[in-house]
């Protein structure tokens, strides 16, 4: 492909109208297409265990298989309770992202069909939640309250690279479980579902991202870098790292100090953001000055 068939295949608008047909081919209706009745295997993980903050840890090693299935129920409800709240924040974001462009072109159509689709994706987590029948937590204060005022602040380039944030770390680890058939089939489903429609939302924000940076001055890129290297820092490690311990009898402060200093768990986050990481720095959004908040959000070594 020569560079000119790159740029345009990578366009912005090239990219939503591709994007619109595929939803037009092929969108998906939790209601409709996951089996709710599907039955909680007695037996089965509800997340694959190699990725649960405490796998490995001296807490696992004393837990019985039971306690650690019921470790996987709650993790896999954070996740979810996690993933309802940050796609609610993705909508806001679009919605402010829309309210400033041209509204009548196939990247503010494109925009608008995924906002539907995360509107789907919230109630099929909340119903996950509701299935999985674990006490629902509020989303951490330190992300849950600044982020109204902070959002005003994220004009495109935050709005999308904080999109891609939630949605590629989410996306590399709901591609795992939907293949482990150690993993219950009904979260198995959701996964499979959420990864589908999660491609097209990924390539639109790299697209929409590709197209701001190019045109940013310098010192309003420098300025996204730092925004966007907070956003990560506070977001990432609560979404990865969940605080349920409580429920399920653990010293909540000791099992949140193993499954901090967890090697395990910290590869896992590292995993998470092999992909994104990558993207960020080709597109120049991130440079050393911002490595130590990268670093805290365990998306960086």
């Amino acid at each position: 492909m020569t560079d000119q068939a790159l740029r345009l295949s990578r366009s912005p608008h090239t990219t939503a109208q591709r994007l619109l047909n595929a939803s037009a081919a092929r969108s998906y209706d939790p209601a409709t297409d996951i089996d709710w009745d599907t039955p909680l295997l007695d037996d089965a993980w509800f997340w694959p265990p190699e990725r649960l903050a405490l796998y490995g840890t001296p807490l696992w090693e004393r837990m019985s298989h039971r306690r650690r299935l019921e470790l996987s129920r709650h993790e896999a409800a954070h996740i979810a309770q996690m993933g309802h709240w940050f796609e609610l924040a993705i909508i806001r974001l679009l919605a402010r992202h829309l309210m400033s462009r041209h509204i009548l072109d196939a990247r503010a159509f494109y925009a608008l069909t995924e906002m539907g689709d995360e509107t789907r994706h919230i109630t099929m987590f909340g119903r996950l939640l509701a299935t999985l029948g674990c006490p629902p937590h509020r989303v951490p204060a330190h992300v849950r309250l600044p982020f109204p005022p902070a959002a005003a602040a994220f004009q495109d380039i935050t709005t999308f690279t904080s999109a891609l944030i939630v949605e590629e770390v989410l996306d590399r680890l709901q591609r795992e479980a939907a293949q482990d058939e150690r993993v219950q089939p009904l979260v198995r489903s959701v996964c499979r579902l959420h990864v589908a429609e999660e491609a097209r939302h990924v390539s639109f924000a790299r697209a929409e991202l590709r197209e701001a940076v190019t045109h940013a001055p310098r010192g309003r890129l420098a300025f996204h870098r730092h925004l966007t290297a907070l956003v990560a820092s506070h977001t990432v490690p609560p979404l990865l790292r969940p605080d349920r311990y409580g429920d399920l009898g653990l010293a909540p402060r000791e099992a949140r100090r193993q499954a901090r200093h967890n090697p395990h768990h910290r590869a896992t986050m590292l995993w998470c953001g092999e992909k994104l990481i990558a993207f960020l720095t080709e597109v120049d959004l991130i440079r050393r000055p911002q490595h130590h908040l990268w670093r805290r959000s365990g998306l960086l070594a």
